[in-house]
């Protein structure tokens, strides 16, 4: 386990609110989407998203990543408009009917969208592209003042795996967020997340590979670094079995995640995630007895 990392604390600055997170914290994802990979469709009208919010709250979700498009490998996104009045749509009704306290993150990769579900209550925006398929994406996370999650991706949800091909995968994610990293401090924004991507234009060997070696990014950089592989096609293939069955294979993978240095988990299933938060926050302290 990297003890320099795993219990050094963060914090967000979210509508004027320090929010702060002394141990890795927790990112539910809320679906609102016919064709997401394990819930499309599940969580679609007013009710049945409101619900599943509260029930990923009430599992120990710190943050609720709201997205209405999938980003999965081989999807197609929404056209900016369109989605950013879905988002405003599920913002409002999430902001009204939550906590206060409520932090709302949104799964978006256009500026429009993001800027209306900031409007609308949202609190961080969570950019898959890391700005790459809008140039317009730093500035306006720079104008609205609002955490940002900087991802790692090559191409279009429907063609990146056609572009996994690395000289040397960590030296490019390194290379990657340090330049992103230094435009989007330029502009001015305060807070960066750092995602590595795991599925997006990378094949399995790529994300075992960036698992293994996750350490040297959570070194690299002071900003907490999101892990996002909650019953993804990395786990279901290995076992040969299905998203819906790959639960254990998630906690497994977090764990070794968190054992790396990763500070967020990103899931379905936020009470698992912190389940292996605490059993991990045991292994560090035995150090100390």
């Amino acid at each position: 386990m990297n003890k320099s990392t795993f219990f050094s604390p963060f914090s967000l600055n979210c509508r004027k609110n320090i929010i702060s997170y002394d141990r890795p914290s927790v990112m539910g994802i809320l679906n609102v989407t016919p064709d997401s990979f394990f819930d499309g469709g599940t969580h679609t009208t007013p009710e049945a998203y409101l619900s599943h919010a509260r029930h990923l709250l009430d599992e120990g979700a710190d943050i609720l990543d709201v997205g209405v498009v999938s980003s999965r490998p081989g999807a197609h996104l929404l056209e900016p408009d369109v989605e950013a009045q879905r988002l405003s749509a599920v913002m409002r009704l999430l902001r009204s009917e939550l906590p206060d306290d409520t932090i709302l993150s949104v799964d978006t990769c256009y500026s429009r969208p993001a800027a209306a579900a900031v409007e609308a209550g949202a609190d961080i925006i969570n950019d898959i592209s890391g700005g790459q398929f809008d140039p317009q994406m730093f500035a306006t996370v720079a104008s609205l003042r609002v955490p940002y999650v900087l991802s790692h991706t090559r191409g279009l949800p429907s063609q990146m795996q056609q572009l996994a091909h690395y000289d040397d995968l960590l030296r490019d994610l390194q290379h990657y967020f340090s330049e992103k990293l230094d435009t989007l401090y330029r502009l001015g924004v305060a807070d960066v997340i750092l995602d590595p991507g795991f599925g997006f234009a990378k094949t399995q060997q790529h994300n075992y590979l960036l698992l293994r070696h996750l350490d040297q990014l959570c070194t690299t950089f002071t900003e907490p670094v999101l892990v996002g592989i909650s019953r993804k096609r990395m786990i279901y293939n290995a076992l040969d079995t299905t998203p819906q069955q790959a639960l254990n294979g998630t906690t497994v993978l977090n764990t070794a995640a968190l054992m790396q240095g990763a500070r967020m988990l990103r899931v379905h299933d936020p009470r698992q995630a912190r389940e292996a938060i605490t059993l991990c926050s045991h292994i560090l302290a035995a150090d100390d007895v």
